[in-house]
């Protein structure tokens, strides 16, 4: 090694630990725990090298904190696609199965329990969601004379908090799912403002999943463990249905109320769905949002 060689590398090293050094109050007054989170580029102009670092670095904070070394990826979508999901209100029984299926499979604090879905119960003839029933605890269910409407994120064409976000930490990708990277939101909760449906949750604690009910099979936009002060939402089980699977709610529904999948396949079963049932509403259709869910009866 040439002298000028090692004063440059000598320099560089300086360099670095001045910059640490310097960052030291910040980290202390943030959630983030070291200067590679702090200095994390945004999530679309990361490359695939500057990726698969933060993944490993995300594996590595996930085993030291939970003692299970998880599968991170970065599912990106899947061209020729769009996701729907169809709702059946004829055949759901309020059972909530799909809420903590939920819960289990995308990571969700559990003390204290934050669930992307919430079951509305409304008396047969009645359209009022904002006067429905969403604490009701019957010995048995269904109730007669109720109907049950399950509610979260849409996956709006037209999402109102992407347009509110001031750091762009929420977009819409090109297979229709909103998407949150956790690392990059500040918490200013404009978007849960803006949200007409009450579909996003704000962690005001640090989120709590007890060891043995870590789901390791992580995706970097989806259910791997998020920190204090961030948002969070259904992203229709990114992990899953990039991977070509169903989302956890559809495969736990016991009615088979819930239908998913690709709006561009005309043989795909949401298209038949939307093509030959009686659509019953989009949700807050008239906001001008243009949700991908949508909601339906048996004629």
């Amino acid at each position: 090694m040439s002298r000028r060689n090692f004063l440059r590398g000598a320099v560089a090293v300086s360099g670095l630990t001045a910059l640490a050094a310097s960052l030291s109050p910040l980290l202390e007054l943030s959630d983030f725990t070291n200067v590679d989170q702090f200095m994390q580029k945004y999530y679309k102009k990361m490359t695939p090298a500057d990726m698969a670092k933060v993944l490993t670095r995300i594996e590595g904070e996930v085993q030291r904190q939970y003692g299970i070394r998880p599968h991170v990826r970065d599912y990106k979508p899947m061209d020729g696609v769009e996701f729907v999901y169809c709702l059946n209100l004829t055949r759901c029984i309020g059972c909530r199965k799909c809420v903590h299926a939920c819960v289990a499979e995308n990571n969700q604090s559990r003390n204290p329990e934050i669930q992307y879905i919430r079951v509305l119960k409304l008396p047969h003839g009645s359209l009022d969601v904002d006067k429905a029933d969403h604490n009701y605890a019957p010995a048995a269910v269904p109730e007669p004379g109720f109907f049950y409407m399950p509610v979260q994120c849409q996956q709006c064409k037209n999402p109102p908090c992407v347009k509110v976000c001031p750091v762009h930490a929420t977009w819409q990708e090109t297979d229709g799912i909103t998407v949150i990277d956790y690392s990059w939101c500040i918490g200013c909760r404009y978007c849960e403002a803006a949200c007409p449906y009450f579909a996003r949750r704000f962690n005001f604690a640090d989120p709590q999943i007890p060891k043995d009910r870590l789901n390791p099979n992580m995706s970097y936009l989806g259910n791997r463990p998020r920190k204090r002060g961030v948002m969070e939402k259904c992203h229709f089980c990114i992990q899953r249905t990039r991977a070509g699977r169903y989302p956890a709610c559809v495969e736990v529904c016991p009615v088979g109320a819930r239908k998913f999948g690709n709006i561009l396949d005309p043989e795909s079963e949401v298209s038949y769905i939307l093509r030959e049932k009686r659509i019953f509403i989009q949700l807050k259709e008239e906001m001008g949002t243009s949700p991908r869910f949508f909601y339906y009866f048996d004629v």
